[in-house]
């Protein structure tokens, strides 16, 4: 298969496997976490908090106090790694012509440059944060193979994008496909690692608030 041709088969019918696969993988997740149910609970409110959910939900994406100081790598490099890939996927033009594709609608993208910037920031923080884990006892000892597995296969995507955007190799139509390629991988063992938490954190995150509401917490 040349180049030509891989490149064909991720943009056509690659893609559509892999979007397949994980929105029925998502979908099968959320069926199975939503189905295991829970009791009834019998106590009364102790306090009425509407809306305690939501406001858990934007708390918990802000760092605990003092946590910020005591792992400055951990906190910094999180967030500088997760709003670069957000902008990198969701601000950059070629990528929402593909979304405006698929789903039929679209938006501004941001000018190039500033998508290089973030693109960059979150390949170097997601070096940074690996480098924490690898250095740190703990965090290697409590690092799995999922972990290692979610960490590749979120840095490949952004490595070969900038790769490819910058024609980094002499066969452009190969990179552009292996970035393709990387980020069908990505779709596919999403719903099934640890990156579902792209998806469930939202759910937990509102749950425990209205939880936590209803017991007078909190959250």
């Amino acid at each position: 298969m040349s180049a030509l041709e891989l490149l064909t088969w991720a943009r056509g019918s690659g893609l559509a496997l892999a979007l397949g696969l994980c929105l029925f993988g998502i979908i099968l997740r959320l069926f199975e976490i939503l189905s295991l149910g829970r009791k009834t609970d019998l106590a009364p409110a102790r306090t009425v908090t509407p809306g305690s959910g939501w406001r858990t939900l934007l708390s918990r994406s802000l760092p605990p106090p003092g946590m910020l100081s005591r792992a400055p790598l951990t906190y910094v490099g999180g967030y500088v790694f997760h709003i670069g890939i957000a902008i990198a996927v969701f601000f950059f033009v070629p990528h929402i012509e593909l979304i405006r594709g698929l789903l039929g609608f679209g938006w501004r993208g941001l000018p190039n440059l500033f998508v290089d910037i973030a693109s960059i920031a979150a390949i170097l923080a997601m070096l940074a944060v690996l480098a924490g884990r690898l250095t740190d006892p703990v965090k290697r000892f409590l690092s799995g193979k999922g972990d290692w597995l979610a960490w590749g296969l979120t840095f490949l995507p952004l490595a070969t994008g900038y790769a490819a955007f910058h024609h980094l190799a002499e066969n452009y139509t190969l990179l552009l496909a292996l970035h393709i390629l990387s980020v069908e991988l990505l779709l596919v063992v999403l719903p099934f690692s640890k990156l579902f938490h792209v998806v469930g954190l939202f759910l937990a995150r509102w749950y425990n608030g209205e939880i936590a509401g209803r017991k007078g917490v909190a959250s």
